[in-house]
């Protein structure tokens, strides 16, 4: 692992991204957003302006300026340089990673302004993940490009089988990403990007901290030539923050994880792939229901990928294929099936992606396809199946199941001038579930560049998500599907400017999403507490949002200076048409944060010491049930986290602190947060 500090300041290069074809802002084309240094700095931070270079002549500062715009920083379905990109991605890359006081990409989410993280569990056990007030089934989850998502329920999408320090960046799109991810990506998608060794390595890593919680891993890198592979293998466990009415803990894990992934790379043929599993234990408190405190959940899965790309002259073919299988245990009552028999499903997706670009007279033209299919078969879930399937390890089978095939066409062209920039495209789909004819969903972006310092831009995109199978069928423990639901069907318009110079930089926006269809789970006060949720078509919901973020670099502004590095604040603001009514509560739709406000700070301590201040305020709208069966309403909240880094070329230790003030609060409202928590690590880097 290379070593990461503070200090560190060097020109941005994008070399390694144009050769990334399944990265999310190479799919796009659009503006990049990159965080460097800070963790909120992902907010904001511009890829035409992101690196710290010294004092210069000014008109040697103009040529560098010029240079970077020109650089490609896209290399997919239809990419754009940096100077010509007309939509915004956040960026996050291993340096920020690194420098995070988090645990897990969950927790390292909740400083992206426009992301609403609503974690249930430590150390990343369950989170659910929402953009722009639209929840954790509205949004694709990839790895590597690949779309990871499970039809049975996005609470599991995080189930990553990779640890922080073996990605390479993560990216952050939001808004409808119908015409790069498919239909899944109704608000936005987040692509988690693995490295790519450049040596060869060893790496181990160790780490402990509060509530029993432990961690360790280790990664071999081996480059022989034109081959590059990696194996990597880790482990987690805690015993959680919180105890049952018994005095039982109830928020305990136990986590696996092992990845291999391998590249190929000669002249104009590129090939890559991944495979690796994920294994989870976890005391799921109340997870699912307030009158059952003693939830237990175990989730396994895997993940296999096969990607390429093949040029020829100025056209570009990058097909790619995979196959994601996961297998979901959920016990009402903790190893007590006398009691209430154990819910089993499994889920198997397949897909094939076929994408090319080319260069012609009139612009750049990108096309796509995708086939992608769904097979889940349950102990509860979907249609009665003709012949069952026998569970392992178990006396039972799956009995029911449901298998649905989604086939989507892309089609997107770019007029590329100057100052001006339009990327305008097409999704076309059909879902063999829905008995739906083939739906068009249009979308356009459009950026101009005013002077070498100001950028307007905006979009208007549409999209569409299926229901999930748990949306279409759950009908135990309180609960009672509609397995009639309308897809979801979203239009949304958004537009803004950013401005940069030497030291300083930020970017305003507004957007208005229109949804119709909207899917939740509502409950009428007229049956009481122990009242069923209802899988509903909300109806449509129209919101409004306003995002605005601000970075100083004092690098830049104050170069005499070498203590205080930079500071960044952003700020995040919904407004919904629609509030929670009397005798109606809502368990996601009504639930978004209406402030949202994040902000950091990067010390250089002395020598290799250095130091993150990170603060998140959060104010939620709607209602929840307590334990003691009380409707309450969501409190805001303001949390501090710190880190402190002491970084070696070859070994790193660290200290940090999550909820400094020990704040008490709840995202989901049944499961109240840990207070403070202090983690302790260390990790070494060693040549082969």
């Amino acid at each position: 692992m290379k070593s990461f500090s503070f200090n560190k300041r060097e020109p941005l290069r994008f070399k390694h991204f144009s050769r990334k074809g399944y990265s999310l802002f190479a799919a796009l084309g659009r503006e990049v957003i990159v965080g460097v240094l800070s963790i909120s700095t992902l907010t904001y931070a511009k890829a035409d302006g992101i690196s710290i270079r010294p004092v210069l002549a000014e008109d040697t500062l103009k040529h560098q300026e010029v240079k970077l715009e020109e650089v490609v920083v896209t290399g997919s379905r239809a990419p754009l340089t940096a100077q010509q990109s007309a939509r915004m991605v956040t960026v996050l890359r291993r340096e920020d990673i690194a420098a995070a006081p988090v645990q897990s990409v969950n927790d390292l989410l909740k400083y992206a302004i426009g992301a609403d993280i609503r974690q249930r569990g430590p150390i990343g056990a369950q989170s659910d993940v929402g953009m722009r007030g639209g929840n954790y089934e509205q949004v694709a989850i990839l790895l590597n490009g690949i779309n990871i998502c499970d039809p049975q329920t996005g609470h599991n999408s995080f189930d990553f089988p990779v640890d922080l320090s073996e990605i390479e960046r993560i990216e952050v799109l939001e808004g409808p990403a119908g015409r790069v991810y498919g239909t899944s990506s109704l608000l936005g998608a987040i692509n988690v990007i693995t490295r790519i060794p450049d040596r060869s390595s060893a790496t181990a890593h160790a780490e402990g901290g509060s509530y029993g919680y432990a961690s360790g891993g280790l990664r071999a890198n081996i480059v022989s030539g034109k081959w590059r592979n990696q194996f990597s293998g880790s482990y987690a466990r805690s015993d959680g923050y919180s105890r049952n009415k018994a005095g039982t803990l109830n928020a305990d894990y136990r986590g696996t994880k092992a990845f291999y992934q391998g590249n190929y790379r000669d002249g104009d043929l590129k090939i890559s792939w991944h495979a690796g599993l994920s294994s989870k234990n976890f005391g799921s408190n109340t997870f699912y229901g307030v009158k059952w405190d003693d939830q237990f959940e175990h989730t396994f899965k895997s993940f296999t990928a096969l990607q390429a790309e093949v040029k020829s002259g100025s056209f570009y073919f990058r097909p790619s294929f995979y196959w994601n299988r996961s297998t979901d245990r959920f016990e009402l009552f903790r190893d007590a099936p006398h009691k209430y028999p154990f819910n089993y499903n499994r889920t198997d997706v397949y897909g094939v992606n076929l994408n090319a670009y080319a260069d012609w007279a009139l612009g750049r033209t990108a096309v796509g396809a995708e086939l992608r299919n769904e097979d889940l078969v349950s102990g509860n879930l979907g249609e009665q199946l003709a012949r069952p399937h026998r569970i392992h390890g178990t006396d039972r089978s799956y009995d029911r199941g449901l298998n649905r095939t989604n086939v989507s066409f892309i089609v997107e062209h770019n007029v590329l001038l100057r100052r001006f920039t339009l990327s305008m495209g097409i999704i076309a789909t059909k879902n063999s579930w829905a008995e739906m004819n083939m739906r068009v969903y249009p979308g356009a972006d459009v950026s101009y560049r005013l002077d070498d310092h100001f950028k307007l831009f905006a979009s208007y995109n549409t999209s569409l998500r299926m229901p999930s199978v748990t949306e279409l069928y759950y009908s135990v423990g309180g609960h009672k599907a509609d397995k009639y639901l309308k897809p979801e069907e979203l239009s949304a318009l958004e537009g803004g400017l950013k401005y940069r110079s030497d030291g300083v930089s930020g970017t305003a926006s507004v957007y208005y999403n229109h949804c119709k269809n909207l899917i939740d789970w509502i409950r009428y006060a007229a049956e009481g507490p122990n009242g069923e949720w209802h899988s509903v078509n909300f109806g449509t919901i129209n919101s409004t949002g306003i995002e605005a973020a601000l970075r100083f670099d004092f690098d830049r502004l104050c170069p005499s200076q070498h203590f205080l590095r930079s500071i960044d604040v952003a700020y995040h603001y919904i407004d919904q048409n629609k509030q929670e009514h009397d005798g109606l509560q809502s368990r996601y739709v009504l639930e978004f944060l209406r402030h949202k406000i994040v902000a950091g700070m990067q010390l250089h301590v002395w020598n290799k010491l250095n130091m993150t201040l990170a603060y998140r305020f959060a104010d939620r709208t709607g209602s929840y049930t307590d334990v003691q069966g009380r409707v309450q309403t969501y409190r805001p909240y303001s949390i501090v986290d710190a880190r402190m880094s002491w970084n070696d070329a070859r070994y790193k230790l660290y200290i940090e602190a999550n909820n400094l003030s020990g704040k008490k609060y709840v995202d989901v409202g049944n499961v109240p947060q840990p207070g403070a928590w202090v983690t302790a690590g260390c990790s070494i880097d060693i040549d082969l």
